[in-house]
Parts: C-alpha cells; structure tokens; sequence
C-alpha cells in the first residue's frame, strides 16, 4: 500500500512572514524531497537557488485567491505530483495573503482521487503582531485564517511589547482555543512545530463551518440535455454578460439521469474552469469535451449560443 504524501499548508496575510518560514523549511537539514505549490503574492519570494540545491521543486498555481475557481488547478497539481515516479515525501502550499483555507482544506476531503494520495497535515497560519489587529477587525479571510488553523505562528514579536503580546493571544484564543500559538521573530520556529502536526482537525472545521464538505462550485448553473447528434442554439434569458464561459459535458450513458447525475457533471466540470478559455468566435459552435469556452461580449450580447452534440445527452 502506497504512503499518503501530507500536506501542510501555510497561510497568512501579506507580511505575516509565510514565504520566510517557507525558506527557514527549505534551509533545514531534514533530507526530505518537498515539493511547493505557491500563489505567488508575497512581499519576498521563494529562494529559487534553496529549491534547486535542495531538490525541491516550486509548482505556481494561477494568480488570485485559492478558492473554487482554482481548486481544479490545486487538483491538477497534486494529481501530477501523484503520477511521478520520483515521489515527494511532502507537500508545502503557501496561500495568498487574502485567501480562505476553508476550500484548499476541503479539497483533500471531498475529491477521491486526492483523498486516496495525499492527506493533509495541518494548517499552519502565520500572523504578523504589530498589524494583525486592523486585519482581524476588517477583514473575514483574516479571521478564517485563524478559525482554521491547527497552529498559530505569532510572528514579529519583536515589533511588540510584552502587554500587546498578551492581549493578541487572547484575541487569536477567542477566535481558535484549539491551536498552539507560538511566538516568533523572523519566522523562526522549530520544524517539529509546523511539520508532522499529525492532521488537520475535520471535526473542528465542521464546528466552525458547518457547511465545510459541502463544495463550491465556479459556475452558476448546470443541467442535463437529452440531444440527438447536430446543432443547436442555446438562447440566454439574461444579460448581456461578457464574462461569461461554458463547458459542455458529454454523457455516454444516457439511461442515467437526475441530481446524482449533475453533481457528477459538477465534480468533473468544476476541474476545467482553472483553465484559460478559449474565445468562441461569431458563428463558431461549442462542442463537447474539456475545454471551457469564453463567450465574445458580441456573442453575448445577442443571447445566443450555437453548440453542437455529437451524443445522445449533453450537461
């Protein structure tokens, strides 16, 4: 039976100290092949000569928040991590500043294939002393940060004296009475305390999020055609809307059918809109398979969509 990979997850506003800790865990003598998946926001980035001499490698995921947009390009990381022959014995994914662990943290729970893979260690969030304070009082993802942090690096304890410190633990405590909080200047802090934590604690997530397994999806609406082969418009009630994209789903066993169905269509769709879409020009027609297509504001505009199926039913 194959080892399950563990994940850790570092997570933090913008200057917390996330990429310094980072490269503190690549400079340690371990002897471990760690693999880092990054969304590239941080004030300093990850010292490429430290991967390299290492036997690290850094994968970036796109720019922005990690959220259900880009879960399927979480998804598509770990899997080809998965299919290597040359295994990591650890994954570290750092967040932007601005994201919510929540939906990276679900992604290990509710996707078979990454459940069967890799596990997820712990959520390790970093907070920054001297600004945390306006974070927390303005900001959800801040207060996320904490509320699903396994381990609570309080970092830049030097910037404070003793009498905030003490006041910013009972304000992280209020929020988390779970986590350990560990004080730190510059980031450094023991490996032990933010690697081999020993899992992410589900039953806490729940109780923090009720509706943490329930997956988020990057699309407004689905639904399932029973089409014979040829061509067909597909007109829009609303609009106009220049954003808007599309994938169409082949479904090959057309006596299935129902909720079942579309939440299958869901988990396979959801993967694809990581992925640039490609333009659909005036008079080309959608067809099935992978590919998300964009919608031209003219196209748009006219509140129809040609698309062709080849299958007895499209979703």
């Amino acid at each position: 039976m194959t080892t399950k990979i563990p994940v850790t997850v570092l997570t933090g506003f913008l200057g917390s100290g996330k990429t310094t800790l980072l490269n503190r865990i690549l400079t340690e003598n371990h002897g471990q092949r760690i693999a880092v998946i990054e969304n590239e926001f941080g004030e300093i980035g990850v010292d490429q000569d430290l991967v390299i001499n290492a036997d690290e490698e850094i994968f970036e995921m796109n720019n922005g928040c990690i959220c259900c947009t880009v879960r399927g390009d979480l998804i598509r990381i770990l899997g080809s991590l998965a299919r290597r022959k040359d295994r990591f014995d650890r994954i570290v994914l750092e967040t932007t500043g601005m994201a919510d662990p929540g939906p990276v943290a679900q992604t290990f729970f509710v996707d078979d294939e990454i459940r069967d893979e890799f596990y997820l260690d712990g959520i390790i969030t970093l907070v920054d002393a001297r600004h945390v304070t306006q974070h927390l009082d303005g900001s959800e993802e801040a207060q996320a940060q904490i509320a699903f942090a396994d381990r609570i690096v309080l970092n830049k304890t030097d910037l404070v004296d003793s009498s905030t410190q003490r006041s910013l633990k009972n304000r992280l405590q209020e929020l988390n009475r779970m986590a350990e909080i560990i004080p730190a200047e510059m980031a450094a802090v023991a490996l032990d305390k933010v690697l081999d934590v020993g899992g992410f604690d589900l039953n806490r997530a729940l109780e923090t999020n009720p509706a943490f397994l329930e997956p988020e999806y990057p699309f407004e609406w689905g639904g399932i055609y029973d089409l014979e082969p040829g061509s067909y418009h597909l007109e829009l009630s609303q609009g106009p809307d220049p954003e808007m994209s599309a994938i169409l789903v082949p479904l090959l066993d057309k006596n299935e059918s129902g909720e079942k169905d579309l939440q299958v269509i869901a988990e396979t769709a959801f993967r694809y809109f990581s992925q640039a879409a490609k333009s659909l020009q005036d008079g080309e027609h959608m067809s099935p398979g992978t590919t998300l297509w964009g919608t031209s504001t003219a196209i748009r505009a006219a509140n129809r969509i040609q698309f062709s199926c080849g299958y007895h039913r499209c979703g």
